[in-house]
């Protein structure tokens, strides 16, 4: 599919300007929340990362917790995951494709991603909610969170597809430009998505971001 490709290659080459995007200031009260709702949700599990990128949230929690997997397909953005400050002894970064897990010996307490469900094309979801739960034990709990689309401060959505997938163009630093799907789900489109999958449905709508914790059936 032309947009995962697309995404692969744009984040690849984003690696180094990606981490700007915790730097906006009227962002800043939002991301704090955020930190500190993750922090409470995942202290002392043994987590599974998917879509891990440069390692912020990585190195965030990483000090709460029993351990963390965590999972990109970008060698860019996990060279500076690897080199950030982590005790390597609770995090080992894995190269993967997070549409065909590798398989791990153990089932994991917990599992999250943030900014990953926004860029998951609507047909792949169920899929890859699967596969993604397989990982974790009965009653472990997921956490995601995401983008609000705001307007006049999002980048604005150039198209919509015929399967309903919203996406939008975006320049880097040396003036290419790319097609990223980039989806704004509401809250009862993902209870409905979860349905039968997810217990203890707890969904909270911030300014500029959304945060989504449940636990497995």
């Amino acid at each position: 599919m032309r947009s995962d490709a697309e995404l692969v290659a744009y984040y690849g080459l984003r690696a180094k300007e990606y981490e700007r995007i915790f730097q906006k200031p009227e962002r800043q009260s939002d991301l704090e929340l955020l930190r500190q709702l993750l922090i409470h949700a995942l202290t002392g599990k043994n987590i599974l990362e998917i879509a891990c990128g440069t390692g912020y949230w990585t190195q965030l929690l990483a000090p709460h917790t029993e351990s963390i997997t965590a999972l990109d397909i970008n060698p860019e953005v996990l060279e500076i995951a690897r080199s950030k400050k982590i005790e390597p002894s609770k995090v080992t970064f894995h190269q993967a494709d997070v549409f065909a897990l590798p398989t791990f010996h153990a089932p994991f307490s917990a599992g999250y991603a943030v900014f990953w469900w926004s860029h998951i094309p609507k047909s792949k979801i169920e899929g890859f909610l699967n596969q993604f739960h397989s990982q974790i034990m009965p009653g472990g709990k997921v956490i995601f969170i995401d983008n609000n689309y705001v307007e006049g401060n999002s980048t604005p959505l150039s198209r919509v597809d015929s399967d309903g997938n919203s996406y939008q163009c975006r320049m880097l630093d040396d003036g290419s430009t790319y097609e990223v799907l980039k989806n704004y789900p509401t809250e009862p489109e993902l209870e409905k998505v979860l349905k039968g999958m997810a217990d203890n449905f707890k969904f909270q709508s911030l300014n500029y971001y959304w945060f989504l914790e449940y636990t497995l059936v």
